[in-house]
């Protein structure tokens, strides 16, 4: 499959998913973590594809490999606020499980495409 921009990228599409996700679960989080945990929370996984699609759209691989590992940093970030926001009783154990599997997923698919790019480079 041709990739003609960040939006064909299965990472950026999964990675949009991931922020929808977070965005509709935050809105259970108490009130008083609105500009706390819940905007770490939303600015972390906003960051993940917003760093895939700046990446891509530099244009030059350097500058995409670099991108792909502030996006990778971000989901890690993101996971630390998931389980802090378990820890403080905002999300359910189902709820905080299915978002560390798909914070998994996007970042198995960000370091494939990582080692894609990077393979480009050589």
């Amino acid at each position: 499959m041709k990739v003609d921009g960040f939006r064909d990228l299965i990472a950026w599409q999964k990675a949009v998913e991931l922020v929808v996700e977070c965005y509709k679960i935050t809105t259970h989080f108490p009130t008083t973590e609105r500009y706390g945990l819940t905007s770490q929370l939303q600015r972390a996984a906003v960051s993940v594809p917003a760093n895939i699609a700046e990446g891509k759209g530099r244009g030059f691989n350097g500058y995409y490999v670099n991108h792909l590992a502030i996006a990778n940093g971000s989901l890690c970030e993101l996971e630390t606020h998931v389980e802090i926001a378990k820890q403080l009783g905002y999300l359910q154990t189902n709820q905080s499980e299915q978002l560390q599997q798909k914070i998994g997923e996007v970042g198995r698919l960000i370091t494939a495409l990582r080692k894609s790019v990077e393979a480009a480079i050589r």
